[in-house]
């Protein structure tokens, strides 16, 4: 990515970010919990970090904002839809590795 200027570096970062979203907001049946076990971060993290990048900017972003954002749709209605009791075991594993 060193080949390229500033400006299309940043756009092609937006264009993969885009994808990410995109993909994540069609894999409803991976849930936050499997993702933070696995990669450590998930919908919210995403968010958050977009929330981060506007507060960096000054730009009025508020959480659910970047919430509704990411899930495209409010957090709440997809916590409804698509969210689902998380086994105890994998409860376990993130309390193991989950992030300080």
């Amino acid at each position: 990515m060193d080949q390229f200027d500033d400006q299309t570096r940043t756009e092609l970062e937006a264009a993969a970010f885009r994808r990410l979203v995109d993909h994540l907001r069609t894999r409803t049946d991976v849930q936050n919990l499997d993702l933070m076990n696995l990669a450590g971060f998930c919908r919210n993290c995403l968010s958050n970090w977009l929330k981060d990048a506007a507060d960096v900017r000054s730009l009025p972003l508020s959480k659910e904002e970047s919430r509704t954002h990411v899930y495209g749709m409010p957090y709440g209605e997809w916590k409804a839809l698509h969210q689902t009791e998380a086994a105890p075991d994998k409860l376990a594993a993130f309390e193991t590795a989950k992030p300080h």
